[in-house]
């Protein structure tokens, strides 16, 4: 790698690292990485949502990006609403960014229990969530309330996980299926209103992207740091620089069910 090639490697590679990755604010990638976006619409239709709602909840908020921007965008908010975050730098924000719209954010991480009754609310939503936890989903939401969330699918990104790890067992790759997760919800006592799958096209322009993506999407590389993946890293800046954007692909499922009224 020539000298000035060298130096831009390295300065790419120190931007990336230093970028914050607190919340799910992603307008830093702008120019950089692209990535589609699903056909439905997560975040307006919440918002349509929450104005039918009369007490909210929004499981693992991150930094509360998404449910502030649907409740601004609601023709009207729910009586309550509030937010579980596991992660306590993102519950500050979290905090900071919802307050002001009356919403209360819960440090709740995010494999424990949820901390509110049975029967408390009548919608429940969620973006990416790590892991649904469907029976306390179940147990939180009133008979006739909705569970309407976001996740990400099975094998996404996965050419960058590859890339750094090598090929992966069948069952990482099976991992979050949908219709693993119907059968999960339905287990749970919900009924399925809506589940739809897209596959969707990811570009990273250059390494300070792909740096940062690893940083900020902690479980895709668990073990990611600069230095301990730098060979990896400088024959994808040589790659990049070379033949263009390096491209993979994110998976994601619209998922909505109900829970039944008692009969």
């Amino acid at each position: 790698m020539p000298h000035s090639e060298l130096h831009r490697f390295e300065d790419l590679v120190a931007e990336g690292a230093a970028v914050p990755t607190e919340g799910w604010d992603f307008s830093w990638f702008e120019g950089r990485a692209t990535e589609e976006r699903p056909s439905w619409g997560y975040a307006v239709s919440l918002a349509d949502r929450l104005a039918a709602a009369g007490a909210a909840l929004d499981v693992q908020t991150g930094g509360g990006e998404v449910l502030d921007f649907a409740l601004g965008r609601a023709a009207k908010a729910p009586v309550l609403t509030a937010a579980t975050e596991g992660w306590p730098p993102n519950v500050a924000k979290a905090t900071a960014r919802l307050r002001p719209r009356g919403t209360v954010v819960v440090a709740a991480p995010e494999d424990a229990p949820l901390p509110f009754a049975d029967g408390a609310f009548d919608l429940v939503s969620s973006r990416h969530p790590v892991a649904p936890h469907w029976t306390e989903i179940a147990r939180v939401l009133e008979p006739g309330g909705t569970y309407f969330a976001q996740h990400v699918g099975p094998g996404s990104a996965f050419e960058v996980v590859e890339y750094f790890l090598g090929p992966q067992p069948d069952q990482n790759l099976g991992a979050r299926h949908p219709d693993r997760e119907r059968a999960a919800a339905e287990a749970a006592g919900l009924e399925i209103v809506d589940l739809r799958a897209e596959r969707l096209r990811m570009e990273f322009h250059d390494i300070a992207a792909v740096v940062h993506f690893l940083r900020k999407v902690i479980w895709m590389v668990p073990d990611f740091t600069v230095e301990a993946y730098e060979p990896r890293l400088r024959a994808l800046h040589e790659q990049l620089t070379a033949h263009g954007p390096f491209v993979a692909h994110s998976t994601r499922h619209l998922f909505e069910a109900r829970k039944p009224h008692h009969r």
